[in-house]
């Protein structure tokens, strides 16, 4: 089927099916489930969406002011790049902390040493160009040889006999003490004896190394027709014995260097595929610094803040849903069929004016009014809920080979977004879901849900005709599947790696040693406090002393039983220790419900992670021996 529009800039859309006829109304409710093929799917909803859009445009004589994308100078995007991603001291004037971006740069992985290295040599070059004198370090120098596991040298520039006996040594050294896989090196994971299939989203090896070995080897035949990851695929997450961590469980001091992290492997994983990924640049404009519609997520959040604290998503995105959900999800044709444009107008109008002040009135808004106000509110923020800096790559997720590549690229471009226009992208999609589960009756399966909310979120009118204008037909089913697999496998996306999670804990782990060390010379000259440690130590009561092998100590300070000694055994769980406490039938927390409280690992190679119900506590203690076990809620 080949569709073509006409008149873009008045935004009258026709469309003329010239290779097959006309699908009667209706026709495309019979499609079947989620599995079906896009590309095999009529693109009415998303032109009809389309046109929708544009007729709500014309109605609203407020102009907005386009988004203006800088152009970057030569090197200027990697040179931005690596501030992004916490490598701007490689050549800034001041080098800051040179020993802490040595510290990450040693824990990463064979691809994102390559992604580093290209940037760093593109800066290099350029400001050597402009003759400006910073002081960055020769690539040889930031990545110093290192053998991996198998005895490979991991860095290209230089051999490794160039390394020193000393370092060989202290290589090895700090080698022994990990306690703790990257995927890569000799320790076994607990599940690296079990193999994935091809439906498994692998989170302990990096995603860039998955592509560049399956590039290698015999299977890469296979490689530029997808071999056999198709859209009928359906991908899963395999169980990890010591837990999945999903974003919000870590805290923030590790969440900024996951952030570093991902979008070092996004680039490394675009760079092995061949795709050029690229950061947008948006200039700043002038914004509304108050209501609700076309009001930046931030300026939203705090006036939102004043009235409800804590609140992460904007009230009136809040209500919109509730006010959809509760006139029954059922309703056909949900989403797809708008309102009546100037009654949507005029409640936008009313909602401007009464809606902080308690008196609008909700009775008055129809179900496909409170919808596609809720997609007007997307459409109208003055950035992308995608972001300006990250809209194109999520376009271009579209263009990478496989499937699982592809969710691949997604799981990283969640983690990159800012944390308010994340949390607001994440209750869409859960209550795009929730609309889908409805679909024997409203007929919106996940592709029609998809077609109608793709124009929403990718063509973005503060950019003018950089978005649909440009590849118009490719981009409509191209970013009506990246959305589709932003619904479809949410729940993956908002889950942080393990790889990636194990890089935070090495990190962690150099840095106490770098620590350590800083502080020998310190601790010499307190031998006196140190003779009184020790002594302090032998006389302690048995109480007191150390819980033994194979017990840990778990602490809650806000339950009545406030500490408790637990005996490790292969099948005991997180949820087995939240148990043993929340039967404590004492005090206040027979009020306590389990999904209110869960257990913290805490310190050790990690600043905080909150843990899933189905983590393995032995599994974890052997990677973890050094936490502190703590149970609490995440308010807390």
């Amino acid at each position: 089927m080949r569709l073509s529009y006409s008149s873009r800039r008045s935004g009258q859309y026709t469309m003329n099916h010239d290779d097959s006829r006309r699908i009667p109304d209706g026709a495309s409710f019979d499609r079947s489930g989620s599995q079906d093929s896009l590309d095999a799917m009529s693109l009415d909803d998303f032109w009809k969406e389309v046109e929708n859009i544009h007729e709500t445009r014309g109605n609203n004589h407020e102009e907005r002011q386009a988004i203006v994308v800088k152009e970057p100078d030569e090197g200027e995007l990697e040179e931005e790049w690596l501030k992004e991603a916490g490598l701007s001291n490689l050549f800034a004037e001041s080098t800051g902390d040179s020993q802490e971006s040595m510290v990450f740069l040693s824990t990463l992985t064979r691809t994102q040493k390559a992604a580093v290295e290209k940037r760093v040599e593109t800066v290099t070059q350029t400001l050597r160009k402009k003759n400006k004198h910073h002081q960055i370090p020769d690539v040889r120098d930031i990545f110093r040889p290192q053998s991996d596991p198998k005895g490979k040298v991991c860095d290209r520039s230089e051999p490794s006999a160039v390394r020193t006996t000393e370092s060989k040594n202290e290589m090895q050294d700090e080698t022994k003490d990990l306690k703790f896989s990257l995927g890569t090196n000799e320790q076994k994971s607990p599940l690296e004896d079990m193999p994935f299939s091809e439906t498994d989203i692998n989170l302990e090896i990096p995603f860039a190394e998955q592509a560049a070995n399956l590039k290698d080897n015999s299977v890469g035949k296979m490689y530029k027709d997808g071999g056999g990851d198709t859209l009928h695929t359906n991908f899963r997450l395999p169980k990890d014995k010591t837990g999945t961590t999903k974003i919000g469980d870590l805290a923030p001091q590790d969440m900024k260097k996951v952030y570093s992290l991902a979008l070092i492997e996004l680039t490394a994983l675009y760079d092995v595929l061949g795709t050029e990924f690229k950061q947008q640049k948006a200039a700043k404009i002038k914004t509304k610094d108050c209501g609700l519609f076309g009001v930046p997520l931030s300026v939203l959040l705090e006036q939102d803040q004043k009235k409800v604290p804590g609140t992460k998503i904007p009230l009136i995105f809040q209500k919109l849903i509730s006010q959809i959900e509760e006139a029954t999800l059922e309703t056909e044709g949900l989403l797809r069929i708008p309102g009546v444009a100037t009654r949507v107008k005029s409640l936008c109008q009313e909602l401007e004016a009464k809606f902080y002040e308690g008196t609008f009135n909700w009775e008055n808004v129809k179900q496909h009014d409170a919808a596609s106000l809720l997609k007007l509110f997307i459409r109208e923020l003055p950035q992308p809920l995608l972001t300006v800096e990250y809209l194109k790559a999520f376009q271009d997720v579209q263009n990478l080979p496989r499937k699982k590549q592809q969710l691949q690229a997604l799981n990283l471009l969640v983690i990159l977004l800012p944390e308010a226009n994340r949390d607001t992208l994440k209750v869409l999609l859960e209550f795009l879901q929730r609309v889908i589960d409805h679909r024997e009756k409203n007929k919106m399966t996940l592709n029609n849900v998809a077609m109608v909310m793709a124009p929403n979120l990718f063509t973005f009118q503060g950019l003018g005709s950089k978005t649909i204008e440009q590849s118009e037909f490719a981009m409509a089913a191209g970013t009506a599947n990246v959305m589709r697999f932003m619904i479809q496998y949410q729940k993956l996306l908002w889950t942080i790696p393990k790889f990636i999670v194990n890089q935070v804990r090495k990190q962690n782990t150099e840095n106490q040693k770098k620590e350590k060390k800083d502080k020998a010379m310190k601790k010499l000259l307190k031998k006196m406090a140190y003779d009184r440690e020790k002594h302090e130590k032998q006389d302690k009561t048995p109480n007191d002393a150390d819980v033994p092998q194979g017990v840990i100590r778990v602490q809650a300070p806000h339950l009545s039983k406030v500490s408790m000694a637990i005996q490790l055994t292969e099948d005991l769980k997180a949820s087995d220790i939240v148990a043993r406490f929340l039967s404590e039938k004492s005090g206040n927390v027979q009020t306590l419900k389990k999904e209110e409280v869960f257990l913290y690992e805490i310190g050790g190679n990690i600043g905080e992670r909150c843990l899933d119900d189905d983590t393995y506590m032995k599994d974890l203690y052997q990677l973890n021996p050094n936490a502190e076990w703590v149970i609490k809620s995440k308010q807390s």
